[in-house]
């Protein structure tokens, strides 16, 4: 198992953690995400999912909707992604994107890894769970975003940054910088 692999593995392992903690009444709870309830949030990581495979030629397969069954969804869909992560030839799959040429592997650590950070926590905050980020989490999405640029404020990827408070934490001020209001 590779570095992103393991990571992959153990972001996408808390993301379904938090799925299962949703409670049932909460699926409909406003996100974050301007316009996303905690369903949609788990719906759109779902979705990323598909996308980046795809960027290789890959499909997903049998996903059910995640609509209709989040935990389920999530459950198939991250399968798809760890399996070909752990196939060394498939994870060094390379593509011509819009931030030029890279490997799977890498979409997946620079894309997926950062979305089940930043969107792990906008499900916990929907859904009134624990919403803590690893330090170490915190610093890596940090010195990834700052290298999208002003990419990162194109629609539908990161809002503009908020203000954080003076004497907010890492994980505050990265929140802030992605344009949450923490």
């Amino acid at each position: 198992m590779s570095d992103v692999s393991e990571r992959y593995n153990r972001l996408a392992e808390a993301f379904a953690a938090k799925i299962a903690a949703v409670p049932e009444d909460k699926w409909t709870a406003r996100s974050p995400c301007p316009d996303w309830t905690a369903h949609d949030v788990v719906c759109h990581v779902v979705g990323t999912q598909g996308m980046i495979i795809g960027l290789v030629g890959l499909e997903m397969g049998d996903v059910p909707p995640a609509e209709d069954d989040p935990a389920g969804a999530w459950k198939a869909a991250r399968s798809v992604v760890q399996d070909n992560l752990d196939d060394p030839a498939r994870a060094k799959q390379e593509f011509e994107g819009s931030m030029g040429k890279m490997t799977l592997e890498e979409a997946v650590d620079r894309f997926l890894c950062v979305d089940l950070v930043v969107h792990g926590w906008d499900l916990a905050r929907a859904a009134g769970l624990d919403d803590h980020i690893a330090p170490e989490d915190v610093a890596r999405v940090r010195k990834i975003a700052e290298g999208f640029g002003d990419a990162m404020r194109s629609p539908r990827a990161f809002g503009p940054e908020v203000e954080a408070p003076v004497d907010a934490d890492d994980q505050t001020r990265l929140l802030a910088f992605l344009g949450r209001n923490p």
